[in-house]
């Protein structure tokens, strides 16, 4: 039997990040790969929630270009036909008002999709004309609440200051917080450390952080991730990126949880509380194998040290 998402952020959540469906994909495109991704999570021993991202260009004025299509759609057919309950991220700083961000977490919860991931715009330096993510999380936070769904934010562990800004999404109602895909373990421990110190001294119990992982196997992968704000050490590129489908899925794995053990290692070692699970992500479709496989290591892995 699935545990709930609230059941799932308290103990080791475990996420699946599937590509989304393309902006003007043709239909039956994306309706193979819906079901493909269906058919994925069927087979899988488990996966706490599917989580959505939605991908966004921005020109030099901040202006929005969508890459994915309408993730609430994606969403809410794979949870029909999985049975696994579904995540939505929303880029809240392109919307109009605060308003506008309110209907539109109302009309998320009438098409069934409980819980979101409320994510900033890409620069500290443009005013965009929707809420913060603080904010976003005070506005939109009741309406998921009132259907016993949760807020979750990103984290960006490399970011100086990021514990702090940890603390104060969630004092703003964030339960969980995804990172961005990591491939060493050193920033991500460093956030947590001093996250954990923070809820400690403010008296509140901290939100669940869930890594993100990936297969990355060849070139295009690497410079894809870089596209999404990620820093691939050169170490690490070295070691990943493979000509051989089958060898560069072996790789990311054993690299993944290499990175997983240090972590849990060390945050028992030292006593951390912070919640802390992993989010595997499918960054390019070819890759959806490539992802199970990771998914069902990382599954026999917690299976192996349950808490």
């Amino acid at each position: 039997m699935r545990r709930t998402l609230s059941e799932a952020i308290a103990s080791r959540p475990l996420f699946f990040e599937p590509a989304p469906p393309r902006a003007r994909a043709p239909s039956a495109r994306a309706a193979e790969h819906r079901e493909r991704v269906v058919r994925l999570l069927r087979s899988l021993p488990r996966v706490d929630a599917v989580d959505i991202p939605e991908l966004v260009d921005e020109n030099h004025d901040g202006k929005p270009f969508y890459r994915s299509g309408e993730v609430r759609d994606f969403a809410h057919h794979i949870e029909a036909e999985s049975h696994c309950e579904a995540i939505v991220n929303k880029v809240v700083a392109h919307m109009q008002s605060h308003d506008e961000l309110v209907a539109w977490a109302r009309d998320t919860v009438a098409r069934g999709i409980r819980h979101v991931v409320l994510v900033g715009g890409s620069s500290r330096y443009i005013p965009y004309p929707g809420p913060s993510v603080i904010e976003a999380n005070r506005l939109a936070g009741p309406v998921f609440a009132s259907a016993k769904g949760r807020v979750g934010n990103i984290a960006i562990p490399q970011r100086t200051g990021e514990a702090h800004r940890l603390l104060a999404k969630t004092r703003a109602g964030a339960t969980f917080f995804t990172t961005q895909i990591l491939f060493d373990s050193g920033s991500v421990l460093a956030m947590v450390r001093e996250y954990d110190g923070l809820c400690r001294q403010a008296g509140i119990p901290p939100a669940a952080v869930v890594l993100s992982l990936a297969p990355v196997i060849d070139q295009a992968d690497a410079d894809f991730v870089r596209w999404l704000g990620a820093d691939i050490p050169e170490e690490a590129e070295q070691a990943l990126l493979s000509r051989d489908e089958d060898e560069g899925q072996r790789r990311s794995i054993e690299h993944s949880l290499e990175l997983w053990e240090t972590v849990q290692t060390t945050l028992r070692r030292e006593g951390i509380e912070v919640p802390v699970g992993i989010n595997v992500e499918e960054i390019m479709s070819r890759h959806l194998e490539s992802a199970a496989g990771m998914i069902r290591a990382f599954a026999q892995a917690f299976e192996r040290s349950a808490p």
